[in-house]
């Protein structure tokens, strides 16, 4: 059963979401309202690698973070550094649907192949770093993965506001996934 929650209008968003930077995200993608100008950044998106999408958002307004799944396991110290340096208060985690990470396992073969053929590795070579790697990134459901990575970071950084998202690909809005 989907979690998501559309967010179509100022009304969707909810309260504890009012007034801070995370509204502002959800206002600037889903509701294409006009760019404000900022000179520091505001808040620390991170979200998938994946090319099929890209969030409507003005310059300095996001410390973005890119990986796969849009898992910041390997990345915490650079969530840190947009924290106690960058003055970021808030993090907007997105994930979103139809995503490769999802069940990683069952693309192996394909993963070991590609890196035989193009990156000029050896079986043994693309075999160990898949399988050493993989379960890092291994998502079983998008909603369930943001929500628990949502949950790890609220405990990692009690005083920042963590949001979990879901940008679905038909529509290219974001989705609050209910907690």
């Amino acid at each position: 059963m989907s979690r998501l929650v559309p967010m179509n209008s100022r009304a969707d968003i909810p309260q504890k979401y009012s007034g801070t930077p995370v509204e502002m995200l959800i206002r600037y993608q889903n509701f294409g309202e006009p760019f404000m100008e900022y000179t520091d950044a505001q808040i620390l998106i991170g979200m998938c690698m994946d090319n099929r999408k890209t969030l409507k958002v003005p310059e300095n307004f996001a410390y973005v973070l890119r990986t796969g799944g849009g898992n910041l396991r390997q990345n915490e110290f650079k969530v840190s550094f947009a924290i106690a340096v960058g003055g970021v208060t808030a993090i907007a985690l997105v994930g979103h649907n139809n995503c490769g990470m999802v069940h990683v396992y069952s693309k192996k073969d394909r993963f070991i192949d590609g890196m035989v053929e193009r990156a000029g590795w050896t079986r043994e070579q693309a075999t160990e770093h898949f399988m050493t790697l993989a379960p890092l990134f291994e998502i079983e459901n998008e909603e369930d993965f943001v929500l628990s990575e949502s949950h790890r970071l609220r405990r990692k950084y009690p005083k920042i506001l963590v949001a979990p998202f879901i940008y679905r690909l038909e529509d290219n809005k974001l989705y609050m996934v209910e907690e």
